[in-house]
């Protein structure tokens, strides 16, 4: 093709039609320049395509990530809610006489009241997102919004769960070490000890102690914030879970 046009403008020019020359000249830069701009257009679309795709594959990776998620939300807040629940019980029986407190499988009660669980949800795509700049590929305003959302949340959530376990950890164990048997608590775990403790203890001590009172009330209000931070966990969760569906086209 190339050498065509150069065919052509020798002949152009050995004819000495120099007006058509010219003509010819600016009618094969205009060609060059359509070709140019057809190039960068093809180029541009490919690239569009491209983006394209990998935006489609963030959704989908986020999509399923937060379907897991809801799974492990779901099964943190029960268990929150046991040992919320086993918690409450004991506090009202703080004050109360041994056939009161007698009523109730206390060993039970505690070994529930401090497996609170944790809560680890999977992060990979969102902190990669976050930490590579691919966040902008993403064109849902309001998806970037909730995703910024639920990193903030996150942060929150973090340190609920661990002020619960350095309670359980520094004050409740320590406490329990101390005014009862963990033996007998650990009967309910995975040690499963077949026997309680040969050793004498009062067990009903620890319900006339306002030391465990007000251990087990600040205990109690932390599990319960943990809970409730995972309401807020799962409203994103469920907004992010609709805004990644497959489209119907």
């Amino acid at each position: 093709m190339i050498k065509l046009f150069r065919n052509i403008r020798k002949n152009l020019l050995m004819e000495n039609k120099t007006s058509k020359y010219f003509k010819y000249a600016i009618g094969e830069i205009v060609l060059v320049v359509i070709g140019i701009l057809i190039a960068l257009q093809i180029n541009n679309w490919n690239e569009h395509r491209i983006l394209k795709n990998e935006e489609q594959s963030i959704l989908k990776n986020i999509h399923s990530e937060f379907i897991q998620n809801k799974k492990v939300v779901n099964t943190t807040f029960e268990e929150l809610s046991i040992g919320l629940n086993a918690s409450k019980t004991l506090m009202n029986l703080i004050g109360h006489n041994k056939d009161v407190v007698n009523k109730h499988n206390i060993d039970s009660l505690l070994f529930n009241s401090l497996e609170t669980g944790s809560f680890r949800p999977s992060e990979n795509t969102i902190s990669d997102l976050l930490q590579s700049g691919k966040l902008q590929l993403l064109q849902n305003e309001n998806l970037k919004h909730l995703i910024y959302q639920w990193s903030r949340s996150m942060k929150a959530s973090d340190v609920r769960f661990e002020r619960v376990e350095q309670k359980i950890d520094n004050e409740l164990i320590s406490y329990l070490s101390q005014n009862y048997s963990m033996k007998d608590i650990d009967r309910y775990g995975y040690l499963k000890w077949e026997k309680q403790t040969l050793l004498t203890i009062d067990k009903h001590k620890i319900f006339e102690d306002i030391v465990f009172e007000n251990i087990l009330d600040d205990y109690i209000y932390r599990v319960g914030s943990c809970r409730n931070g995972l309401n807020e966990l799962t409203i994103i969760i469920d907004d992010i879970i609709k805004e990644t569906a497959p489209k119907n086209d």
